[in-house]
This record gives C-alpha cells, structure tokens and sequence, in this order.
C-alpha cells in the first residue's frame, strides 16, 4: 500500500491536522502541504497538485458486478498494477477521501483544471502570504506589474518590452501591490488542444468550452455560442442543482447530531438496567450474586454491540456529510467567485459529483437502547440450586410480523365457542418466546347493531395467546387484533357465524344388523335392505355405501352436521339404532 493512499474516514487520523477537505477557497495541497502547483480537480471535488497526483501508485479496477466502473468502489477490487496484469481501465485513490478516482486517457494531466484554486494562489502571493511570484513571460525576474488586457505578470524588463511592442503598448499595467484588495486576477483561460487561443465559446453538443481554433476543426458541425451567451442556463441548472442538495445536508447534521446524543442515551440507559439488575439481586447472597454478575457481562455485551453500530452509523453519516459539504462549498464557490468560463469548464465533473451525491440513500434514525430492557418475573432458571428470575431482553414485538392461526379464524358457529391463536414476533420474525404483551382482541357484528362480543385472551407465557369468544347471533363479524394498539398481521378479519351445528341423532356405523344386534325394524336412512324382511342396511347388500356412515342422514363423515329434515327417509323412531 502507497504512503500516499489515505484512509476513507478522517477519525482514524492519517491526515494533517487542520487539512479540511475539498478546494473551496483553498491555496495549498492536501499531500504536500505546499502551495497548490497546476491544481487537478478530482471527481469528488477534492484538489490536489500534479505532481501529487503522479507519484500516487495507479491501480486495475475490475467491477466484479458487471456494472460501469463509476459506482462505487465497494463492487470493485483494487490491486496493484503490474506488467503483466495491467488492465485498460487505470485508476487512483483520492488522497483525501479515498475515493475511487478513474483516469482518462491522457492520465493525471488530463483531469480538469482548478482555475479557482490557480486564482486563490495568486492572490495569496500578491498579499505576501506565499512565495513570490515569476514572470510569466520570462520565468525568470520577479513580477512587478500586471497586463490587464493580457492578464499576464510582468517584470521590469518584460513590462518595458511589452509597452514598446505596437499590439500591447495601449494596454493598461497596474502594480501588483494594486490587486491585492481584488477578489480575482486569474490567468486567462487556455485550450488545451490550442495553447495558443483562449477559450471564449461553448460547444452545446460536447458540453465544454472550445477556441475559435476548435469550432473550425473538431466541433465545425457544432452548434457553439459565446460562454457569456450560454451562462445563464447552466448555471441556473447547477444553481438548481445546488438548492437540492442543500436540504441533505441540513438532513445529515440532523442525524449526526441524533447518533452522537444515542451514544450517551446508550449508556444511560445501560448503566439504568444495571441498576435494576443489582436492586432485584440484593435478596440472594451468592446465587443471586453470580446470577447478577452473569446478566451484567450479558448487558454489556449489549451495549458494546450496539455502540459498534452506533459508530459504524456515525462514521457513514460523517463521511456522507464531508462529501455533501466539499460539493456544496465547492459549487457556491465556483457560482459566486467563478468567471463564465469557469463555470462552464468545471459544471461538468461538479453536476456529475452532486447528481451522484443525492442518490445516496443514508439511515437518519438513531437508536439502539429504546429495545433493551429488564425483566424481572421472567424465570432464569438455577443458579447453584436456586430459582432465579430476571433476564435482558433485547426483543420488542413487532405487530406487523405477528400472526394469527386457528381453524376457527374465518367460521364460527352461533352460541359455540370458536378459538384461534397469536404468536407474537419481533421485527426478525422470530418469537417471542415469553408473554406479558399488551394484547386486544375485538369482536363486533359488521352491522354494528349489537354490542361487541365479550372475548378471552389467554396468556401462554411462550409468546403465543390462545383467543376465544361465542357469538350469540348468526351474521357477519368483524375481528380486530391488536398489539400495543397497533394492529396485528391479517387484522382486521371477517367471520362468517352460522347458524348452531345440528348433532347427529343416529348412530355412525358400519350397518343397521350390526349396530341393531339384528333387528329386522331397524332402518339406516342410505335406504340400503336385505333379504329375509330386514328393512335395514347390510354388508354386501341391495343400498349399501360400502363404508361407515350415520344411520340418521347417511353422511359419511364422522364430525359433519346431521342433514336430516324429518321429511321424506325412514321414520325417526326407527333411525336410531343400538351401538354395539
């Protein structure tokens, strides 16, 4: 691993003291603490020095997902590039904030061009704060006068020869001690492709500032027009932009400040059930003492597990935070200090940086100690042959994972009782396994004529409660389940009540000979007889089913409701026979 490689959290402490991120109004280098020498704008709007940035190692990136490799670098595997493993996508890590940083085809040089940093630099020069500046002409003297035309530092001599020159000798010169109240007194703009030619227009196709050099070449089928033209729209769009940002964030500080203040929470809510632990114990001598003791290194196992989470929470919200701010102070710095052409050159890589900054999803909810709680009727067992109670419970029910079984859930009969079960479940959907929960069952008619039906709730002491009621009217009920007033998985539910089940008033057997004893005027209502006068059914007969039924209705089921009318069939004095 590089020297140069820094780590993705300022907590773990790798960069300088008072190094803020980002360029925004910023003179020197991150990596060499110097001033900033041919500024390189990063992706993630961090700046740092060219030279800087060639001496970091490159590194393959291979997008293990099948995805672009601008996402995000933790679908990627970073190695150390080598001869025979060089891969054509090349990259570096911001030194910043570690940030995945792909390079162009040209490298570290093709990046884009800080012109405010250029610009902050100079100005910290003119007010005697940095090393003196060079001509820019000879690279030589020391600068005295500044070409307001030209926009270029001037020595004594070149100053001479710049005034005698036919094309320059109009061109107004100010002392440099002059422009040190100026805001700005940057160099102009060059094309890269053009050194020659200054950049003035805006290629709407390519979306980037050209010369008049490259409107006649490259962009010639172009639409182009003059930066100061084309300024007002994009920059109302990163303007836009920037207003949408802005509310993430107020959003992140918010919940940064939340986690922080849970930290503290944690702990006392901690340090209250251990409170509790050690008040319950006092009545025990040693048993209690070892089982309080036990509970103890079970809570703080707790609490370190949820301070873990707590701090993985802050250092992803802090780490979202830098990065919302360096792209917020970045852009309000380039839209209120940066000429047109500035603008137009970094809007690029600064709407790129913020559209992909406001896609990151981020967890604004703080917590970890409103579910640690302490029980003390809960059974703990033995501890060195006493029954101890008391327990943590880190489950809290979850009413939406709660759910309801039974036969009886959907169809009720009238004045018998109908039951159905709750098994009550935390957010994992796993259960409870204890009882004591707050539990409301209720059972209306869907007319509301009548007054609600009276219900049981019996606590099972292992999460699970058995509910029972018996409607006195046939209808339509409604059921409602509710735990800690929040309503259960499934509720509310109708029921269907139906009119009382009608028992069977014969016999279910196998045949009117056998269950008669042979009674020749015993009769079975399959209409089943036989031979010799008996009027009843028999095995292998003439009506025989060929299975047990009930001798009052034929139903073949055991536990049925008898059918049987009193109208046409056999008599029912004579349907009901002997059991044998």
């Amino acid at each position: 691993m590089s020297e140069n490689r820094k780590p993705l959290l300022a907590f773990m402490g790798k960069l300088p003291s008072g190094t803020a991120p980002g360029s925004s109004g910023k003179t020197h280098c991150p990596l060499c603490m110097g001033l900033f020498i041919a500024p390189k704008l990063l992706p993630c709007l961090h700046t740092v020095c060219t030279k800087c940035l060639e001496q970091l190692e490159p590194f393959s990136i291979v997008d293990m997902r099948g995805g672009d490799s601008d996402a995000s670098s933790e679908g990627s595997i970073f190695q150390e590039v080598k001869p025979h493993t060089l891969k054509p996508q090349i990259g570096i890590l911001c030194p910043v904030c570690d940030a995945q940083v792909d390079l162009p085809k040209g490298g570290v040089k093709a990046l884009t061009i800080d012109h405010l940093a250029m610009n902050d630099v100079m100005l910290e020069s003119l007010r005697g704060e940095g090393q003196g500046l060079v001509c820019d002409l000879c690279s030589d003297r020391e600068v005295e006068k500044r070409c307001q035309t030209c926009k270029a530092n001037l020595c004594h001599f070149c100053c001479q020869a710049h005034r005698r020159q036919k094309k320059t000798a109009q061109h107004p010169m100010v002392d440099l001690k002059d422009l040190k109240g100026h805001s700005r007194v940057g160099k102009p703009v060059l094309c890269l492709a053009h050194p020659a030619e200054e950049l003035q227009l805006f290629c709407e196709v390519c979306d980037r500032p050209v010369c008049r050099d490259c409107v006649l070449g490259e962009h010639r089928e172009h639409p182009c027009d003059f930066a100061s033209s084309v300024i007002h729209k994009h920059g109302d769009a990163v303007r836009e932009l920037l207003r949408d940002t802005r509310p993430h964030v107020e959003a992140l500080e918010e919940a940064l400040a939340q986690t922080r203040g849970a930290s503290s929470a944690l702990q006392e809510r901690v340090a209250a059930v251990a409170a509790d632990v050690r008040a319950f114990s006092e009545g025990y001598i040693k048993a209690i003492e070892e089982h309080r003791d036990r509970l103890l290194r079970q809570l703080d196992g707790i609490r370190a597990q949820r301070e873990n989470s707590l701090q993985l929470q802050k250092a992803q919200l802090e780490q979202l935070l830098a990065d919302m701010r360096t792209g917020v102070e970045f852009t309000e710095h380039l839209l209120a200090s940066g000429s047109d052409l500035e603008i137009l050159a970094t809007k690029g890589v600064v709407v790129e940086r913020l559209t992909k900054l406001n896609r990151v999803e981020y967890n604004t909810q703080a917590g970890g100690s409103d579910t640690i709680c302490f029980c003390p009727q809960e059974r703990a067992g033995r501890c060195r042959g006493y029954e101890v109670y008391g327990a943590i419970n880190t489950k809290v029910v979850d009413p939406a994972k709660c759910v309801l079984q039974g036969e009886d859930l959907h169809r009720a009969r009238e004045k018998q009782t109908a039951s159905f079960t709750l098994f009550c479940k935390d957010a994992a959907g796993e259960s409870m396994g204890k009882g004591g929960d707050n539990i409301q069952v209720t059972v209306v008619p869907k007319d509301k004529k009548d007054s609600p039906v009276r219900t049981t709730v019996q606590d099972n002491k292992d999460g699970t409660y058995c509910v029972s009621y018996t409607p006195k009217d046939p209808g339509v009920y409604t059921v409602l389940v509710c735990v800690k007033e929040q309503h259960v998985q499934g509720s509310p539910f109708t029921v269907t009540v139906k009119k009382r089940h009608r028992p069977h008033p014969g016999v279910f057997h196998c045949c009117t000979f056998c269950s008669s004893g042979g009674q020749k005027t015993a009769r079975c209502a399959c209409g089943g007889t036989m031979p010799g006068g008996y009027l009843g059914c028999g095995h292998g007969h003439r009506g025989h089913p060929g299975r047990p039924h009930w001798s009052c209705c034929g139903q073949f089921a055991e536990k049925s409701e008898c059918t049987w009318t009193g109208g046409q069939g056999a008599p029912r004095s004579l349907l009901r026979t002997v059991a044998l």
